[in-house]
């Protein structure tokens, strides 16, 4: 998951041009994500989102490049450190555009990685909150990729942990990868990952 997020926003980087200072900040946060400066990429995207209030997408990034950093984290002190970094991003974001299904995901993102973490311990708390945001999501924008292809993959990974059948999940997941297919992004640097892990998931089902 992480290879593919960061792999996408590199190409969104690439994509970028003109010589402001948002289009350059932008890249060059892309750019130390993808080297795996994730403390130097955050500060780039949080000094960014300070010239740019009005704006969504600097807070959207560096509440990811903590979630997506955050998985497969083993050190607490570190995980909780990023992860209460990423909810101080989202909650920016929300207050900047409320009920915008991308920043949904991205919270419910940020609470599947306290539960990947630890699932006994927030399980509980966060389990239900995580299939509520997507269902709102959902509701919001039923043909984003992203919502459709998330609320998916984790509906699936709850079914494995209750020995359920995974096969309408699959399915799900199918119906991403075609909205995927007729997506495009508003702009260079609005959300456009998810595709190649769609894709990957896809190919484990069969």
């Amino acid at each position: 998951m992480k290879k593919a997020i960061v792999l996408t926003l590199l190409c969104i980087g690439t994509l970028a041009y003109g010589q402001d200072k948002f289009n350059a900040g932008m890249q060059k946060a892309f750019e130390l994500w993808g080297e795996g400066k994730i403390a130097e990429s955050s500060n780039l995207f949080e000094r960014i989102s300070a010239a740019e209030p009005d704006n969504w997408l600097p807070v959207y990034y560096g509440s990811q490049v903590n979630t997506v950093a955050s998985f497969g984290e083993q050190d607490k002190e570190r995980l909780t450190q990023q992860l209460e970094k990423a909810q101080e991003f989202v909650d920016l974001a929300k207050a900047i555009s409320p009920d915008n299904p991308e920043i949904l995901v991205q919270q419910a993102l940020i609470h599947t990685a306290w539960v990947a973490f630890d699932g006994a311990t927030y399980g509980m708390t966060l389990s239900g909150k995580v299939t509520a945001i997507y269902q709102k999501a959902l509701q919001l924008d039923p043909n984003n990729p992203r919502v459709v292809f998330s609320k998916a993959e984790w509906d699936m990974g709850s079914a494995k942990f209750f020995g359920q059948d995974i096969a309408p999940y699959c399915k799900d997941v199918e119906h991403a990868l075609e909205l995927f297919a007729n997506f495009k992004p508003e702009s260079p640097y609005n959300p456009n990952w998810g595709k190649e892990r769609a894709e990957e998931i896809v190919k484990n089902c069969k």
